[in-house]
């Protein structure tokens, strides 16, 4: 589905304006004429190349070459000035060939030709934010087309110049504490690539927007925290302190009676598929959150929710209704928790009016109630959750099944108080794709689906107990380095967990960052064989992903911005397959943590 939708991400020609560069100005892309071959130049996946022919001048040009799921972007990071006006040229030659720049702060711009025989020129412009000293220009092709070519790109507009050290943050401030966690926020530096965050003089974490969340306290414990400023000059001095007291008991989402490190699947409960079906009674002990796949809604946009066991004639081996309530009683006996989780591939379920709201509530309330289950998973896929026009800001959204969504999720929390477990399982495109684009975008044309997950992660991220992104049926995805990382291996999780524990500006907006998400609520969603979906990542991969994560080893080329012992844990599609590969995926990971 991600990939299939990526269709939205350069649709129209995103063009922003800004006054015409200077006649002082210099061109500051490096070897934008190829004639160094890829010096200076990133390209994906291995796509890019030099050839001698075609080409616009000079005797060389980049031909790139997009294959599966890459687009073959090619891209290099240029100095700039901070609130100065910059334009982009290249000579383009190719089917759907796109020119843009990221990390503008401000706008970043796309334009693009849908068929070019011979060389033709893009240009676009841009103004850089009040802090941005650097950006990204980028030539990418579109997916299943043929080699596209590009010679003499330009990024015409003032030199950066020598970089100076950044003044102190000012503005710092707290928000609500938990018992183990404190969100703070502060003012953008001028200058500024990153900052740091102290307690009690000891630096805890590094992050490249201006919020964090400092997690891991102890409850009811007075703490004192400062902010510096760095980038390729040095670090600031810290900014003033702000002191915080952590609040008593469990505070925002809680564990919900999880250990430390769980490992959370997904049970076939009413289909049958190649993985055959798994009795209620017979799931592994190592699963501590079994998910029952799938209530589905009566209809689209109903909101009755309707759940029930796989018919006989498709599980032979199904248990009685009896049978299945009295497994499930003894699996919470031993310490699992077991949800209905809803949606799925085909459950499709859009809250556009209250009354379905008001239906959802009741519907999942009655199979909460008929089962004696402990909470609610969101599996939303598909077109369930899109944005409406012009609804741009994830902190407030406006779109009717958003905001239904989250109404009906805070009743059932109150309705079942504290102990209520609430897990979501987004696909990549509508939660990290959110770094790049939001809905339909400032300009329309974008799919309106692109981060549709965030303003519901965000308005519930007190009561959620635990978010597992799914990393597979993916197509690449851009991380906080600016590049794209593809399923598979180690890297792309690292990449996709990182974003969700350091935050990040949607639609590149470093007004509206996404905040961190607390450690204990993050899980990393896997295929659990090779036979479960796209992108499998082996036991090697996924452990080395973990160590990178919680303990700062086996990092590959990617950079995270912390290190989180407290990562809750992993999530697989499905049980049913796990039990077909023989129990590979739980085996790794008790063997991880010593379960």
């Amino acid at each position: 589905m991600a990939v299939l939708s990526a269709g939205l991400l350069a649709a129209g020609a995103l063009v922003a304006t800004a006054p015409a560069a200077g006649a002082a100005d210099a061109d500051l892309a490096r070897n934008g004429g190829f004639e160094a071959g890829l010096d200076g130049w990133s390209c994906t996946g291995g796509s890019g190349t030099t050839v001698g022919t075609p080409v616009h001048g000079g005797t060389s040009a980049l031909k790139a070459t997009p294959a599966g799921s890459d687009n073959a972007r090619c891209s290099q990071t240029v100095t700039v000035k901070p609130d100065s006006a910059y334009t982009l040229g290249a000579w383009v030659q190719g089917s759907y060939v796109y020119l843009g720049a990221s990390g503008t702060g401000t706008t970043d711009v796309s334009t693009w030709t849908q068929s070019a025989g011979a060389y033709r020129q893009l240009t676009t412009s841009f103004r850089t934010g009040p802090t941005t000293t650097s950006v990204t220009v980028y030539t990418h092709g579109w997916y299943g087309t043929p080699a596209y070519y590009a010679d003499d790109l330009t990024l015409t507009g003032p030199g950066g110049g020598p970089v100076a050290v950044p003044a102190a943050p000012t503005g710092l401030r707290a928000g609500t504490a938990t018992a183990s966690a404190v969100p703070l926020s502060w003012t953008a530096s001028a200058g500024a690539t990153g900052y740091r965050v102290y307690r009690g003089g000891t630096k805890v974490l590094d992050t490249t927007g201006t919020s964090a969340t400092v997690t891991g306290l102890a409850a009811s414990s007075a703490y004192s925290f400062q902010v510096s400023a760095v980038n390729s000059a040095g670090e600031s001095a810290k900014s003033a302190a702000v002191s915080v007291t952590t609040a008593t008991g469990g505070g925002g989402g809680g564990n919900g009676g999880l250990p430390a490190h769980a490992l959370v699947g997904y049970l076939h409960s009413s289909f049958a598929n190649g993985s055959g079906y798994t009795r209620m009674a017979d799931v592994p002990d190592s699963w501590d959150v079994i998910n029952l796949a799938f209530g589905e809604p009566t209809s689209v946009t109903s909101g009755d929710i309707r759940f029930s066991l796989c018919p006989v004639a498709e599980c032979p081996n199904v248990e009685s209704e009896a049978e299945f309530k009295a497994a499930i009683k003894a699996k919470q006996a031993a310490g699992k928790k077991v949800l209905i989780s809803i949606g799925g591939q085909n459950g499709q379920v859009q809250l556009a009016s209250t009354a379905a709201r008001d239906a959802f509530v009741s519907s999942v309330s009655r199979i909460i109630d008929t089962y004696g289950l402990d909470g609610l998973d969101i599996d939303f896929e598909g077109h369930s959750l899109s944005l409406a026009t012009g609804d741009t800001d994830f902190r407030g959204p406006t779109t009717p099944v958003i905001v239904n969504l989250i109404s009906a999720v805070k009743s059932l929390k109150a309705k079942y108080g504290a102990g209520f477990v609430l897990t979501m399982a987004p696909e990549t495109f509508f939660v990290q794709l959110g770094y790049q684009y939001y809905g339909s975008g400032p300009w329309g044309g974008q799919d309106p689906r692109a981060g549709a997950y965030l303003p519901v992660i965000h308005a519930l991220r007190d009561d959620l107990t635990l978010l597992h992104v799914q990393d597979y049926n993916s197509g690449s995805i851009m991380g906080l380095d600016n590049q794209y990382h593809s399923m598979g291996g180690a890297d792309f999780h690292i990449a996709m967990t990182d974003m969700l524990l350091t935050g990040f500006p949607v639609a590149g907006d470093q007004t509206k960052v996404f905040p961190a998400l607390r450690p204990e609520q993050v899980a990393i969603g896997l295929p659990a064989s090779i036979q479960a979906g796209n992108g499998h990542t082996s036991p090697a991969e996924v452990t080395k992903a973990l160590d990178c994560l919680t303990k700062g080893t086996s990092c590959g080329t990617y950079r995270t911005h912390g290190t989180w012992s407290g990562l809750r844990g992993l999530m697989a599609w499905s049980i049913n397959w796990d039990r077909f590969n023989n129990g590979e995926f739980a085996k790794n990971f008790d063997a991880y943590f010593g379960s």
